[in-house]
C-alpha cells in the first residue's frame, strides 16, 4: 500500500508542474497589462516600465517560469501585485472559508444523496423513486446562483423574525471576535510553518470554535454556513443520489445476491451488508470530484452569500491580471485534486479486496 501511495505521488508531480506552466503562460499571453489593470489611468509608460522590471515582467516566458519554480521549491508563491502582500498569508486567511464551505457543502450532500439513491434502488419504479429521481433532475438543472439567490430571499427576508430565519450573508455576525489559537492558548510562535499551521487552522472557524469551547461562536458559523451548504451541494447531491441508484441497481441483480436472498437473509442485510459496499466504488469516485469541484467553483456561492474565500479572490485576481494570485490558488486546488484522487484509490483498496490483490 505503502509503495503504490509513493509511486501515485512521485507520478503526481509533473501533473502538477504541467499545470502550473500552462497557468503561467496563459496568464501572461492573455491580453491585458498588470500595471494598467492596477493604475488604470495613472499608469505611465515609465511607471509600468519600472513595474514590470520589478516584479520580472520584462522577462521572457521560460525565464520567469524558471524564477518562478526555484521559488516554490522554497515555499514562496510569490508577491501579489493587488495585495501587496506573500500569496501564501492570503491562501492561510482566505482558504478556510472555502474549505469549511467546500466540506459542507459535501456532508450535506452525501448525507441526503446517498440514502435517497438507496431508497430509489430499493423501491426502482415507484411513487418514491420517481419522486426522487425527478428532485435530483430539478437540483441538477437549478443554477447555483439562482438557488443561492432564492434562498437567501426566502430564509432572510420571508422568513424573518421566525425560528426558521437564517443568516442570508457574511461568515459571521456583526461584532463575532473568534481569536486565533495562537492567542487562545498563549503560545510564544511568531513566524514558521507550525505559526502558519496554527493560523490556518484558527481561520477554520467551526473547528477553533469547537476544541476552544467557544459554542456561541461555533452556533453562529453554523448558522450562517447552512445557505451556502445548501446552495453549493445541491448539483453534487443530486448526482450522487443518481449514481448511488444506478449503481446499486447493478449490483443487486448479481448473481451472488439472489444467492443471499434465496439463503433466508433478511432484505435489508442484503443491500447494506452485500449490496451498498460493492456498489460504492462509483459512487466514491462522484464523491471526491465533487470535493474537487467545489473547491475550485464557489466563486458565485462566495459572491451570494459575502464569503471572503479563495473563489473571489482568484476571481478579482484574473481580473486585475494578478498572476501570483492566479498561479498560486491553481497549484493549491491542483493539490487539494491530486490528494483526493490519492485518498480515492485508497478507499478503494478497502471497499474491493480484488483492488488489493491487484
Amino acid at each position: 500500500m505503502f509503495r503504490f501511495i509513493g509511486q501515485r505521488v512521485v507520478a503526481a508531480i509533473p501533473v502538477l508542474i504541467g499545470i502550473l506552466f500552462i497557468t503561467f503562460a496563459m496568464a501572461r499571453l492573455l491580453p491585458g497589462d498588470p500595471c494598467r489593470a492596477m493604475l488604470g489611468e495613472k499608469a505611465t509608460d515609465q511607471i509600468c516600465d519600472a513595474f514590470n522590471k520589478r516584479y520580472g515582467l520584462d522577462r521572457s516566458i521560460p525565464v520567469q517560469f524558471g524564477i518562478y519554480m526555484g521559488d516554490v521549491l522554497q515555499g514562496d508563491l510569490g508577491d501579489s501585485f493587488r495585495y501587496g502582500k506573500p500569496v501564501t498569508a492570503l491562501l492561510i486567511e482566505r482558504l478556510p472559508t472555502t474549505v469549511e464551505l467546500a466540506l459542507a457543502a459535501l456532508l450535506f450532500a452525501v448525507l441526503a444523496g446517498v440514502p435517497l439513491g438507496i431508497i430509489s434502488a430499493v423501491r426502482r419504479n415507484s411513487a418514491v423513486d420517481v419522486g426522487t429521481m425527478l428532485v435530483a433532475n430539478v437540483g441538477v438543472s437549478m443554477p447555483v446562483f439562482w438557488l443561492g439567490l432564492m434562498l437567501a430571499y426566502i430564509f432572510g427576508l420571508l422568513l424573518k423574525d421566525t425560528p426558521f430565519q437564517l443568516p442570508p450573508s457574511g461568515r459571521n455576525s456583526a461584532g463575532v471576535i473568534l481569536p486565533s489559537l495562537i492567542e487562545t492558548w498563549n503560545l510564544d510562535i511568531t513566524s514558521g510553518p507550525t505559526h502558519s499551521a496554527l493560523l490556518f487552522l484558527s481561520n477554520l472557524h467551526l473547528f477553533n470554535s469547537f476544541i476552544t469551547g467557544n459554542w456561541a461562536v461555533f452556533g453562529d458559523t453554523l448558522q450562517h454556513l447552512i445557505l451556502p451548504a445548501i446552495a453549493l451541494g445541491t448539483i453534487p447531491l443530486a448526482l450522487i443520489a443518481r449514481m448511488t441508484r444506478s449503481s446499486l441497481l447493478e449490483v443487486l441483480s448479481q448473481d451472488y445476491i439472489r444467492t443471499a436472498r434465496a439463503k433466508g437473509l433478511r432484505e435489508r442485510m442484503v443491500v447494506v451488508r452485500h449490496g451498498l459496499r460493492n456498489a460504492m466504488i462509483p459512487v466514491i469516485t462522484i464523491i471526491g470530484l465533487s470535493l474537487g469541484a467545489l473547491l475550485g467553483g464557489a466563486v458565485l456561492t462566495e459572491t451570494i452569500f459575502s464569503l471572503s474565500g479563495v473563489g473571489r479572490m482568484l476571481f478579482d485576481a484574473i481580473q486585475a491580471r494578478d498572476y501570483a494570485i492566479v498561479q498560486g490558488v491553481t497549484l493549491v486546488i491542483a493539490a487539494i485534486y491530486v490528494i483526493i484522487n490519492l485518498l480515492v484509490d485508497v478507499t478503494y483498496a478497502f471497499l474491493d479486496p480484488r483492488v488489493r490483490l491487484g
